[in-house]
C-alpha cells in the first residue's frame, strides 16, 4: 500500500511548495509533516496501520494569503485526490441541499478519474494499434481466406518471379497505408466510423424526495441497461483516431480493479479541503434558534465524517478513518473556538497564516514558477510578442496592490491580478493589430504609475460608493 503515496521528506515537500507559494512557513510545515505521516503510517506495521489517524489542519488567515493553494499543491505533490468544498453550501440533514457525504463521493470520483487516466496511459501503445486496425480495416479490407469475400489488388510478381497472392498483395499494402496513418499523411482523408452513445433517459421521480446517492445509483442501474447505440459518423482520420483511441482505451481497462484501486487511493491518499468553515460557527452571543442552529446541524453531520465513518458511493463503501481533512476560514467575526468542541477537537493543528506584506507581493510577481507576469509573459509569447517587466516597476506594482488591500478590501494576492489585468490590457486589446508579432513591451515603474492611476482614483471613491 505504501506505492499509493510518493516517498517525499517534510523538506522536500517545503522546497517544492515554495516554488509556487511565497511565505507561510508555518502552515508549510505542517502540511509537510502530515503528507510525510501518511507515508509512515503505510509504512509502519500492519497492527499499527488502523490505529494511526491523520493530524487534520485548521488553517486561519484572510482570503488570497494561499490557504487553498497550499493544500492543492500538496495534493498534486503526492498525486493523491483533492476535492475543495465550501462549508457554507452544505445544509443540515432533512433540508434541501447538499448533505455532507457528497464530498466524499466527490472525493471518489476524483480517485476514479485518476487511477482511469493512469490506466489508460499503460495501454495507450495496444490501443493505438487496435485503432490502426481497425481504421485500415476501413481503408484496406483484410483478405478474408480461400471462401472469398473482400480480395483485395490482382496477383504480381515478387522478386523471385513467383506471383504475389492476393493476401500477400493485401498485406503489404496495408502496411503502406500503416506507415502512412502513423506518419499523418492521410489525417485529414475522411472515412465512416461508428461512435457508441449510451442512451440514457431522463428520470423522474415520482412521490417524496430522493437522496443524492440513490438518484446516482438509479440513473447508473437504468443506464446500464440502456443499450449503447451505434451512430454513423464521417470524419477525418485525425478525428477518429481520437475518437476511437478513448473507445479502445476504455474496453482494455478493468473497471472493477479500477473502483477497487481507487477506493483504496481515496481512503487512503485522499485529501478534502474545507474552506469557509467560520461560516457554520454558530455565534456564542448567548442567542437562540435561527440559522445558529441550522450552523450547529451541519456542524454535527461534519463531525462522523471527520471522524471517520463509512460513506456508501456508487463505486462502493468508503471508510473516512484516513483521509487528511485541511479546513480553512478567515475567522473575522466567528472564532476557532465557536466551533462545537467534538469538531474542533478533530483538527489539532492550527495554524493562522500571515497577511501578505509589500515584499510578499513582490516575491509573489518575481519568484513562484506560475508567477502572474510569467503567465503574461507566456500568453504574448504566443503572439511573438516579447513582454519584459523591470524590476522596479514589480515593486511599483506590489506598492499599489498593497495599498489598495489596505485601504478598501484585503483580498490578499487576488489584488495582484486587479492590478496587472489594468496594466495590461490596453497591451492585449493592441495585439497583434497594432503591436505586431517580433514586438518588444517593456513595462517600466513610470508605465505601471501611468496606467494604474485610475484604479488609485477609484480606490479613494470607493468609500462613497454602495
Amino acid at each position: 500500500m505504501s506505492e499509493l503515496i510518493r516517498d517525499l521528506t517534510p523538506r522536500q515537500i517545503v522546497a517544492e511548495l515554495n516554488q509556487y507559494i511565497i511565505g507561510q512557513h508555518e502552515a508549510k510545515r505542517n502540511v509537510a509533516i502530515a503528507l510525510r505521516n501518511r507515508w509512515r503510517r503505510m509504512n509502519a506495521p500492519a497492527d499499527m496501520q488502523r490505529e494511526i489517524t491523520p493530524n487534520n489542519i485548521l488553517m486561519i488567515g484572510a482570503t488570497g494569503v494561499g490557504k487553498t493553494e497550499i493544500a492543492r499543491r500538496l495534493a498534486k505533490l503526492a498525486d493523491a485526490p483533492f476535492v475543495k468544498v465550501e462549508a457554507s453550501k452544505f445544509t443540515e440533514v432533512g433540508y434541501v441541499g447538499r448533505d455532507v457525504e457528497s464530498m466524499v463521493r466527490d472525493l471518489v470520483e476524483q480517485a476514479v478519474n485518476m487511477v482511469r487516466t493512469a490506466k489508460k496511459e499503460a495501454v495507450q501503445v495496444r490501443a493505438q494499434q487496435i485503432v490502426e486496425d481497425l481504421i485500415l480495416d476501413i481503408l484496406i479490407p483484410p483478405v478474408k481466406g480461400a471462401n472469398g469475400g473482400n480480395l483485395v489488388g490482382f496477383s504480381t510478381e515478387n522478386s523471385d518471379g513467383v506471383p504475389d497472392s492476393d493476401a500477400e498483395l493485401n498485406e503489404r499494402t496495408r502496411e503502406r497505408f500503416r506507415k502512412k496513418i502513423q506518419s499523418g499523411e492521410l489525417d485529414d482523408r475522411k472515412i465512416d466510423i461508428d461512435v457508441h452513445q449510451q442512451s440514457t433517459p431522463n428520470i423522474g421521480v415520482m412521490g417524496g424526495s430522493i437522496d443524492e446517492l440513490s438518484m446516482m445509483n438509479i440513473q447508473e442501474m437504468i443506464g446500464g441497461m440502456m443499450p449503447k447505440k451505434g451512430k454513423k459518423r464521417k470524419v477525418t482520420i485525425a478525428e477518429a483516431r481520437k475518437i476511437m483511441l478513448d473507445e479502445e482505451a476504455a474496453k482494455l481497462i478493468d473497471m472493477d480493479e479500477v473502483k477497487e484501486e481507487a477506493i483504496q487511493k481515496a481512503q487512503n491518499t485522499g485529501i478534502i479541503f474545507i474552506d469557509e468553515i467560520d461560516k457554520i460557527a454558530a455565534s456564542r452571543s448567548g442567542g437562540s434558534g435561527g440559522p445558529d442552529v441550522s450552523r450547529e446541524g451541519v456542524q454535527r453531520d461534519l463531525l462522523p465524517i471527520v471522524e471517520g465513518s463509512s460513506v456508501n458511493t456508487k463505486y462502493g463503501v468508503v471508510q473516512t478513518d484516513h483521509i487528511l481533512f485541511v479546513a480553512a476560514g478567515a475567522f473575522h467575526v466567528a472564532k476557532p473556538s465557536d466551533l462545537i468542541p467534538e469538531l474542533q477537537g478533530r483538527f489539532p493543528i492550527r495554524v493562522e497564516l500571515q497577511s501578505l506584506s509589500e515584499d510578499d507581493f513582490y516575491q509573489i510577481l518575481r519568484e513562484p514558477k506560475n508567477a502572474l507576469t510569467k503567465q503574461y509573459e507566456a500568453m504574448l509569447a504566443a503572439e511573438g510578442v516579447t513582454l519584459i517587466f523591470t524590476d522596479e516597476s514589480m515593486r511599483e506594482m506590489a506598492r499599489i496592490a498593497f495599498d489598495v488591500n489596505a485601504e478598501v478590501e484585503n483580498i490578499g494576492a487576488r489584488r495582484l491580478q486587479t492590478v496587472l489585468s489594468q496594466l495590461l490590457n490596453e497591451f492585449m486589446y493592441d495585439i497583434p493589430d497594432s503591436i505586431p508579432s517580433g514586438s518588444t513591451v517593456e513595462v517600466t515603474k513610470e508605465l505601471v504609475q501611468e496606467r494604474l492611476s485610475g484604479l488609485v482614483k477609484n480606490r479613494d471613491l470607493s468609500q462613497y460608493i454602495l
